[in-house]
């Protein structure tokens, strides 16, 4: 099995306006580009979606996955808080005993 290839977001953009804009077909587009016909549909439909924020490129995410992303941490910190709290509290409810 082959690398996986990866495509700058500029290329992708591209591969779409030959499509959305030229007219092209998506199979002979992906055909001239070397592309999976599904892979530039998905791209298609990618931009047709959200234009402003289709391909946000590695380590760079969507605002609200980005706010996802953050929540999940700052919910992660809090359990890791209560679970403290709450061995400290029976550590403390023992030792009054």
């Amino acid at each position: 099995m082959g690398t996986r290839r990866r495509f700058s977001r500029e290329y992708k953009q591209e591969a779409v306006a030959l499509v959305t804009q030229r007219g092209v077909a998506v199979a002979q587009a992906a055909r001239d580009l070397g592309l999976s016909v599904n892979v530039l549909r998905r791209w298609v439909q990618e931009v047709r979606r959200d234009p402003q924020h289709a391909f946000p490129g590695e380590g760079q995410q969507k605002p609200d996955q980005a706010e996802l992303t953050r929540l999940r941490h700052e919910v992660a910190k809090l359990r890791m808080e209560r679970d403290i709290l709450k061995k400290a509290a029976a550590y403390f409810a023992k030792e009054s005993m």
